[in-house]
């Protein structure tokens, strides 16, 4: 596996913001934000700021061919995924490393599902992100991306992960590289599926769970269904996944968001269907019982319906 020298990301919200100054430090013109349409016009004209400083990175459309990227990092909301899917296929080459970064616990799948397995890695993200207007503030050090084939053994590491792992050294992006990357990603969307459901449906942020017992009961619900779902799936998810969470909760910024509630107030679609939509789906596929994530799934769209004057 070559080194990687050349960079796509589509999304720059507050996951892509997380990596795009540092790739563009190191990479310059070689790291490109892949957008079109509304979205192009909005980037060219205001970019994003991000902790005081405004950035322009350069600009591909999915149209442009001819120049696949050494590295591919999807980083969109789980509802744009399948329209990202169709607008790499210009920038997916023999070698592309394929990096999707979203929630939950299927997007790795649906782009391998299409461009092949071989050129995935499995990631998740572990920081909290504010983002309003196409601005933000954050400190990139308090933050992680997990990434790496399913199993990783530390000393026999695949092409794949050291070339990626080569990157970030490079590029000063904190990393983790898991042994068990599925136990890691179901982990993450255990939390997810308990902190951005509860603080949707109740338009409480995080500092809730620091205050209140009656946060802290959805959210301890929602995360043991989660728990008995992923242990019918041969995922060893425990009590002690949800201990380890409860040492990270004080470490979360009493006024931050989560990104369901931070899209609600914004006025904009969630991704309540990735998050207890495939909880209860899942959930009915393999006899789990899920009442709480159905209460956060058909609350949030009810939500969603007023805002949107459906209702």
């Amino acid at each position: 596996m070559k080194k990687i020298e050349t960079v796509t990301l589509i999304g720059l919200g507050a996951m892509g913001v997380f990596f795009a100054p540092r790739l563009s430090e190191k990479l310059g013109a070689n790291f490109r934000i892949l957008a079109e349409g509304a979205r192009k016009e909005r980037l060219e004209k205001r970019g994003v700021t991000v902790n005081g400083v405004n950035y322009r990175f350069p600009i591909l459309t999915p149209s442009a061919s001819g120049c696949p990227a050494d590295l591919v990092i999807i980083a969109v909301k789980g509802y744009d995924l399948p329209q990202a899917i169709k607008d790499i296929k210009n920038q997916v080459g023999p070698d592309t490393i394929i990096l999707s970064v979203l929630n939950g616990v299927e997007s790795e799948k649906q782009v391998g599902a299409v461009y092949g397995m071989e050129h995935m890695l499995y990631s998740y993200m572990r920081i909290s992100v504010v983002m309003k207007e196409g601005k933000t503030e954050f400190n990139p050090d308090n933050g992680t991306v997990h990434f790496g084939d399913i199993k990783n053994d530390p000393d026999r590491l695949s092409e794949k992960v050291q070339a990626v792992k080569e990157l970030f050294d490079l590029c000063g992006i904190g990393y983790r590289i898991d042994p068990d990357m599925l136990h890691g990603i179901w982990f993450k969307f255990m939390c997810n599926v308990g902190e951005n459901m509860t603080c949707a449906a109740f338009g409480v942020p995080f500092g809730a769970f620091q205050k209140s017992d009656d946060a802290n009961y959805f959210r301890h619900a929602a995360m043991q269904e989660i728990i008995r779902i992923a242990n019918a799936m041969g995922i060893g998810l425990g009590e002690a996944d949800i201990a380890r969470q409860e040492h990270a909760i004080p470490r979360i910024p009493y006024a931050n968001k989560p990104s369901t509630l931070q899209d609600l107030e914004a006025g904009k679609r969630t991704e309540v269907d990735m998050f207890a939509g495939t909880a209860v789906r899942l959930g009915k596929e393999l006899g789990v019982a899920t009442p709480v994530c159905e209460m956060f799934y058909h609350g949030i769209r009810l939500i969603e319906d007023r805002l949107f004057g459906v209702i």
